[in-house]
């Protein structure tokens, strides 16, 4: 089944290839959508584990982020997360978010509810306003002629 599910949508992806590029915004709220669920999911599997905090929240960024980053290697892109757009920063709220309402007695479906919309609104709100991190520009002092 999962051998169909794979060729179908090698098939759809080429029949789509063409417009692919019309369909950008709905590719970034996917990807703002996996950010943030993959970043629940790595924090839900170290706390599990029984891993410090601060370590849970570092196992959420890396979640979160690297599937992104493989995907725009694989695309031939520079990753966004290594872009100026708010993206590791989006990951880190998120799951200080999730790991603060696990930690101060939520439950675990208000936890998780409550890190989705905060990590996506977020997210979104950086796309939208094209949010990003500051940047230190380094300027060489041309030498003396």
């Amino acid at each position: 089944m999962l051998l169909v599910l794979t060729g179908v949508s090698a098939l759809l992806t080429i029949a789509l290839a063409q417009v692919i590029h019309r369909f950008h915004s709905l590719f970034l709220v996917l990807d703002a959508i996996g950010l943030v669920v993959f970043t629940i999911i790595g924090c839900n599997v170290a706390l599990a584990m029984g891993q410090p905090l601060t370590i849970v929240v570092v196992a959420g960024m890396i979640t979160g982020c690297v599937g992104g980053v493989l995907r725009d290697m694989l695309c031939t892109e520079i990753p966004l997360l290594f872009r100026s757009e708010l993206y590791a920063t989006v990951s880190l709220t998120t799951g200080a978010i999730y790991v603060a309402a696990t930690r101060y007695g939520l439950n675990h479906v208000g936890a998780v509810i409550g890190a989705f919309i905060i990590g996506l609104a977020f997210r979104l709100l950086a796309i939208r306003y094209k949010w990003e991190m500051p940047k230190f520009i380094y300027e060489r002092e041309t030498p003396p002629h």
